[in-house]
């Protein structure tokens, strides 16, 4: 298997300023710890009476030393040299031309430089700043992060995030005689705390702020606070807090400041939007941690050694409808792969819903087992739709790991299956993984890039925006290539039709959380596209799982009364008419709750 790379690196690019007499040890340790790809810019002030000119030999000087200084760092563009009566002008203008996601000062020597204060670049940042007091802790072992709220508190989460540390504590300071109730701003942070377990988080009662934080910061290695923390409105560069705490702080300590202006108002609906954009920072760490490629995983021969090291056993089931041109290529490829070849696979299944073609002929005679879901179960009836074949999957296999991929795949590759499954090898906390791919939208002929997923961008990517925001980074959450561990799918209630797996997706997240969650790329999927008027049934499907989900969180019924039939408009013969047809998405109880379930997969 490759190895794993993917990091949480928010900071891919870090400018460094480096001013003369050039000290940057802290501001080097820091960039190295944070990954990414460095640009040192050295700044050679001259006075206003001397001659630019004057500086040349300084600026080859300064160049040399800064070519020394980039030994071992990724580099993201050669050492540059500003020499200028105005440094802190041109370096603004550096930026500008390509902005950083942040830039790194040193602490104290940036505010005492000859002629380079940075004020101008705080008062107006044109990218995030870190101002680093070291010094730099060779090992983070603990780190601390006061949090009020707002955009300066989101980066210094993020910030930490981004630091290798064996513990991080949050905390957000409550005046004694502030109301209870949480500050607007803090009420992103707080919806995201909990599901960052790295994160251990309390709430502080005092009246002595600056106080309580020093205290805290006996026993750390790191303190990272925001840039304005409890500042006089009008203070643009720092707070007295934030001074006196640079100063007297017994450990590193790094001052974050935002591009995004702190809220002026701290309550009500100007409170709220300063504190918006935190689940961004949950969105994005488990967007590049969980996000996982196929090829990763395409050295079949280890996957098939941590399976036996983990002693788990994998089953695939193929649900089913009419797809006779295409299920035999999908059995045949996987199958000569994943179980003749390199037995990663313990069972093959198709689940049939009662086709009329030749597929479950062409599967019986790959040596497939073959089921017909509307006769399994038979006394819990027999309901139309994927989902309930994929429900009675779990009935009828064995594995501890349960993957599913759809049989109309055209491109058909043994990684839409070993991708699937590698995650949840490689990682034992994940319970989930999703597929996602580009999806070329094929009409006649033709195959348009990136046509396809219409559903998943017009109705089930907003729907999850707008109610499960911390679900916003799963690409495709309607794709049919996925799979988890079975102790958590047979607690699953299943949805019968199309919102079976936007139903799975929210399920899993409001039982395990999102870190038990993972997507793979599988590069490309090519299949037969649906016309609009079935992917209009697909959505009206989908809303109405999303609705009954949100039922079950806000305990409030609003589906009970709604029309759950779909007036389908239809023209013909020079003449529109309507035609209604029923569209009722059913819940079935979770497979664990079935006796006869039981019975075979008795609970461990």
């Amino acid at each position: 298997m490759k190895p794993n790379t993917r990091i949480f690196k928010p900071f891919h690019h870090l400018v460094i300023p480096v001013f003369h007499p050039l000290v940057v040890r802290d501001a080097l340790a820091m960039a190295r710890m944070l990954g990414g790809k460095v640009s040192l810019v050295g700044l050679v002030p001259v006075s206003p009476e001397a001659p630019i000119s004057a500086e040349a030999s300084t600026a080859r000087r300064v160049r040399a030393e800064l070519q020394s200084f980039m030994k071992g760092l990724p580099l993201y563009r050669a050492p540059q040299v500003l020499v200028s009566r105005t440094p802190m002008r041109d370096l603004q203008q550096y930026l500008a031309e390509d902005p950083p996601d942040l830039m790194i000062l040193e602490w104290p020597q940036c505010f005492q430089t000859m002629g380079c204060s940075p004020e101008e670049l705080l008062i107006k940042p044109v990218c995030d700043i870190a101002i680093v007091r070291g010094p730099w802790p060779e090992v983070i072992q603990r780190a601390l992060v006061p949090l009020r709220g707002g955009p300066y508190a989101e980066l210094a989460l993020r910030f930490c995030l981004a630091l290798p540390r064996q513990e991080l504590m949050a905390f957000n300071l409550r005046n004694s005689n502030a109301p209870k109730t949480v500050e607007a701003p803090f009420r992103g942070l707080a919806s995201i705390l909990p599901n960052l377990p790295e994160v251990t988080f309390k709430q502080i009662v005092s009246d002595e702020p600056v106080q309580t934080i020093l205290n805290e910061t006996h026993h750390a290695d790191l303190l990272v606070i925001g840039a304005s923390a409890r500042s006089e409105p009008g203070n643009n560069v720092f707070s007295p807090i934030v001074d006196q705490i640079l100063s007297e702080a017994d450990c590193a300590t790094v001052v974050m400041k935002s591009q995004d202006p702190l809220p002026i108002i701290w309550t009500g609906k100007d409170g709220e939007m300063a504190g918006a954009q935190a689940i961004s920072v949950l969105v994005d760490k488990w967007f590049a941690e969980n996000t996982y490629h196929a090829d990763e995983f395409d050295n079949l021969d280890r996957l098939l050694e941590i399976k036996k090291e983990q002693g788990v056993s994998i089953s695939l089931a193929l649900p089913a409808l009419n797809e006779e041109a295409t299920v035999g290529q999908v059995i045949h490829s996987v199958k000569n792969a994943l179980k003749d070849s390199v037995p990663l696979l313990d069972e093959i299944v198709l689940i049939d819903s009662n086709s009329q073609d030749r597929t479950r002929e062409i599967a019986a005679g790959l040596d497939i087992p073959v089921h017909i879901h509307q006769e399994l179960l038979p006394e819990y009836g027999a309901r139309r739709g994927k989902g309930e074949a994929l429900w009675k999957s779990l009935y009828v296999t064995q594995g501890d790991i349960v993957v599913w991929i759809d049989t109309d795949i055209v491109n058909i590759h043994p990684r839409f299956v070993y991708g699937v499954i590698g995650p949840l090898l490689a990682n034992p906390r994940l319970q989930f993984v999703k597929g996602f791919y580009q999806r070329p939208l094929q009409s006649n002929e033709r195959l348009q890039a990136g046509g396809g997923g219409r559903v998943t961008e017009l109705t089930a990517r907003p729907l999850i925006n707008l109610f499960y925001p911390e679900l916003s980074g799963v690409i495709q959450p309607l794709s049919g290539e996925y799979g988890g561990r079975r102790e958590a799918l047979e607690q699953m209630p299943f949805y019968s039709g199309y919102g079976v797996e936007i139903g799975l997706l929210i399920g899993i997240f409001e039982k395990y959380g999102l870190s038990a969650i993972a997507q793979v790329d599988l590069l490309e999927r090519i299949h037969h596209n649906q016309d609009l008027e079935a992917l209009s049934k697909m959505s009206f499907a989908i809303l109405q799982t999303v609705f009954r989900k949100l039922e079950n969180r806000f305990q409030y019924s609003v589906l009970e009364d709604v029309n759950k039939t779909m007036k389908l408009i239809r023209h013909e013969a020079g003449s529109y008419y309507l035609d209604v047809e029923e569209v009722v998405e059913q819940e079935r109880l979770p497979m664990l709750e079935i006796p006869e379930y039981r019975l075979l997969h008795p609970p461990k």
